[in-house]
């Protein structure tokens, strides 16, 4: 399988998405569609703790595997909306985790500790 950068899969995914009658319903429709998407994935993790003791087996890996696919999905399409590119979303999370982890400042709370 080739290996897919952020903004290719940007470029393609983005080929995908339907927008709604007004600007701000296409954003809210990308953010809700990416928290919904999100819940999904915890939905899975919650019954893989609930009925199988916390064992990930195979099968439930490939189902999550399919949920996170959807969150990227939502988060592609928000980011092209605010017309952010996929690689910058990356490259500014990494810059400030690296930031918290060298100042020692990865627990705790706070947007901009």
């Amino acid at each position: 399988m080739n290996k897919l950068t952020f903004n290719e899969y940007q470029e393609q995914a983005i080929k995908t998405a339907l927008n709604q009658d007004t600007e701000f319903l296409t954003l809210m429709y990308r953010t809700l569609g990416l928290v919904g998407e999100a819940g999904e994935v915890a939905e899975k993790v919650k019954k893989i703790l609930r009925d199988k003791g916390g064992e990930v087996s195979e099968a439930d890996k490939q189902e999550i595997i399919k949920e996170m696919g959807d969150v990227m999905w939502y988060l592609q399409a928000l980011a092209d909306y605010l017309e952010i590119p996929l690689s910058q979303v990356a490259e500014v999370n990494l810059a400030k985790i690296h930031s918290r982890k060298t100042r020692g400042v990865t627990k705790g709370s706070g947007d901009n500790r």
